[in-house]
């Protein structure tokens, strides 16, 4: 019978012959019956000589008068605090304990034939020895040499392990260091390719460059030709006119001359521009303080700038450029791949820009309030407008081109539009320019009419504080706002009750529709984590976007595809919605409790910080491109503690270098950035 059929079983032993003359001793068969009683009388033998105090083994056991062993000190111990038998609750105190001589005697044969079973040959053998056991010297010999054979067997396997193990090393190492060379090979290809098309494209502008040179000097020539002309035909008198044309033709035979002399000047300079293109990347005329400014930045971020075109090269390597997608800042020719214009357009719009200037300042805020937080900032549909919101209890809106042309010491708000709770946020509507929607401390979402000064709808289904409010780009009807009490809501301005309710069940601190979807919405939340939902099945989320940790205080879309998000862990992160995706990570601001304000414009995204300062990143570089500190306004808030101020509110001008700032103490600056 098989042994699956039967269960495990205990291989019965055998006797076999080991000569033909010597036989091994046989040991008897037993059953499993009479293996398993033996077993249950060992294991009840065991139990006998446990102390019943310490469930030990008994050691310098002692009698009771009752009849009980236990532990010398167990037994003692015991009696300093009762006079009762532990086992039978008998009268009993320490002199009537007894030495038990036999139970100590049978413990240590059980203990000497407990260490037997569990102990290796080796122990067993030292023992032996230990003991006095008698080897003779050729005993000792051949154990001697079976040692010595076993070390070297042993020895041999090791070092077999170990080179096996250093092998695979080796080979693992060889074929990391082959695919990084065979990338950094590629990656060379690509830069050849890439030197190759550049210096063949800068030659085409230097030979453009010089024959337009060379039209404007001819043509300069030929006026200066034409005017003794002129001047001759104007003349009456016959003496004049001879001295005119001889003139004339003196200063034409020079002019005639000197054209020929330029016209060779011109082509000597085409030939040294051409040899200078060939044989110096970097030609005498464009070592201008502008271009030595913007190398600095590019060999400040080279690291950065270098991971971002190798990524790009990697990933269009030779994808030839669609007329219909390129970019109008970057000149295009015939051999520039898409992967090598997409890197272009980082450099030339990473490079730019080195700092904010501040172009107009005013105050949000009055010296009767201690508290003038600029909690949102918001430019209108034409950027003609912008909105102010904060702690005030007050919408203020604000002409940006008086705020910008106008050198006065205060500006004054064209609309004023009194709250009766704290203000969180704001949101203009893309469709109507007077339109604009702010949500409040108290749970309150409003929709105003700006030229009218006044409320013309309320929604007060929030339970807590709203924190954000957001008009969706293709729907300008419908509005969607966010909440302490971990609900989404989705407004439509023609219905008085809100049409889509989602439960978060964590805090809601923003939320923002997609700009090319009505139906797409961003939920940042004190989870940590972006929800982006699909409004038509809300049940689940499209995707949950994890990886900061700390709650989730902005989220801004860049396009229909990428979506920035602002965390109090003092980080940015940017996401691809389509592929659900993390794309990068920026840092460098202070973030930790406040909301300190998001926004972005195209390339670049801008954040507050902590610090007071304003942080502008390029969407491709993780570390900023450029920052600017706020001022004290006053020589009396110099005394102040200046690090307790943070940035509050950002709003970028659509397509444009300028940016709204405003922090915790109503400063509002009108920044630009600036080479």
């Amino acid at each position: 019978m098989d042994e699956g059929s039967t269960g495990a079983l205990v291989p019965a032993v055998k006797t076999e012959p080991l000569s033909s003359t010597i036989s091994a001793p046989s040991i008897p068969d037993c059953s499993l019956a009479e293996l398993d009683t033996v077993g249950e009388a060992s294991a009840q033998l065991d139990k006998d000589f446990l102390c019943p105090i310490c469930m030990q083994i008994i050691r310098d056991a002692f009698l009771t008068a009752c009849g009980h062993s236990f532990c010398y000190m167990c037994i003692i111990t015991h009696l300093r605090n009762k006079s009762d038998c532990p086992c039978c609750a008998q009268h009993l105190t320490s002199v009537q304990l007894f030495p038990n001589f036999l139970l100590d005697k049978l413990l240590k044969k059980t203990s000497a034939h407990q260490i037997a079973k569990t102990a290796t040959p080796i122990e067993l053998f030292r023992r032996a020895l230990q003991e006095g056991c008698d080897v003779s010297i050729k005993e000792l010999d051949s154990l001697l040499s079976m040692l010595s054979e076993k070390k070297r067997k042993m020895e041999q396997e090791e070092s077999d392990r170990n080179m096996n193990i250093l092998t695979d090393f080796l080979h693992i190492l060889r074929k990391q260091k082959v695919s990084e060379l065979n990338e950094v090979q590629t990656d060379l290809q690509f830069i050849k390719a890439d030197i190759s098309a550049v210096e063949r494209h800068r030659m085409e502008l230097y030979c453009a460059r010089d024959r337009y040179s060379m039209k404007l000097h001819m043509a300069g020539d030929d006026m200066k030709a034409r005017e003794p002309w002129s001047s001759l035909t104007d003349k009456r008198n016959d003496g004049p006119t001879s001295t005119s044309l001889n003139t004339w033709g003196v200063v034409s035979a020079g002019n005639f001359q000197n054209k020929k002399a330029d016209s060779r000047s011109q082509v000597s300079t085409y030939g040294l521009y051409r040899k200078d293109a060939l044989n110096r990347p970097e030609p005498q005329a464009n070592h201008t303080g502008l271009s030595v400014a913007r190398k600095k930045r590019v060999h400040a971020q080279f690291n950065d700038l270098q991971e971002c075109y190798l990524q790009k090269r990697r990933q269009l390597p030779n994808q030839l450029l669609d007329q219909q997608e390129k970019d109008k800042n970057v000149i295009h020719r015939e051999g520039y791949t898409a992967g090598l214009s997409d890197f272009q357009s980082v450099l030339t719009t990473f490079t730019r820009y080195s700092r904010l200037r501040v172009i107009a300042e005013l105050r949000h805020g009055d010296i009767f309030h201690s508290t003038n937080i600029v909690s949102s900032i918001e430019f209108d549909r034409d950027d003609e407008l912008f909105a102010t919101a904060g702690v005030s209890r007050c919408i203020k809106v604000f002409d940006f081109s008086s705020v910008v042309n106008e050198s006065t010491d205060v500006h004054c708000p064209i609309v004023e539009m009194s709250t009766r709770a704290k203000l969180s946020c704001l949101s203009w509507n893309k469709l109507s320019k007077n339109i604009i929607a702010s949500s409040d401390y108290e749970g309150v979402v409003t929709v105003w009419d700006v030229n009218r000064g006044q409320s013309v709808l309320e929604y007060e289904e929030h339970e807590k504080r709203a924190w954000s409010v957001d008009f969706s780009c293709t729907e300008p009807s419908r509005l969607v706002s966010g909440s302490d009490d971990c609900k989404v809501k989705v407004w439509c301005m023609k219905q008085e009750n809100s049409v889509l309710d989602i439960d978060m069940k964590a805090n809601i601190c923003c939320v923002k529709f997609n700009p090319g979807s009505s139906n797409h919405i961003a939920v940042g939340s004190a989870d940590h984590n972006i929800h982006y939902y699909d409004l038509r099945k809300i049940s689940h989320p499209l995707h949950v976007f994890t990886g900061h940790k700390k709650a989730v205080s902005y989220v801004k879309f860049l396009s229909n595809s990428e979506l920035a998000s602002a965390s109090t862990d003092s980080t940015l992160r940017l996401w691809d919605v389509k592929e659900n995706l993390p794309v990068r990570t920026f840092r460098g601001h202070t973030n930790e409790k406040n909301f300190v304000g998001l926004t972005v414009n195209r390339e670049y995204i801008a954040c507050g910080s902590e610090t007071n300062e304003i942080f502008v990143y390029h969407k491709e570089i993780s570390r900023p491109l450029t920052w600017h500190r706020f001022g004290s306004p006053d020589a009396a808030d110099v005394e102040d503690d200046v690090g307790s101020y943070f940035i509050s509110a950002v709003c970028w001008k659509s397509n444009s270098p300028t940016i709204l700032t405003a922090n915790s103490q109503g400063t509002i600056k009108v920044l630009v950035l600036a080479v």
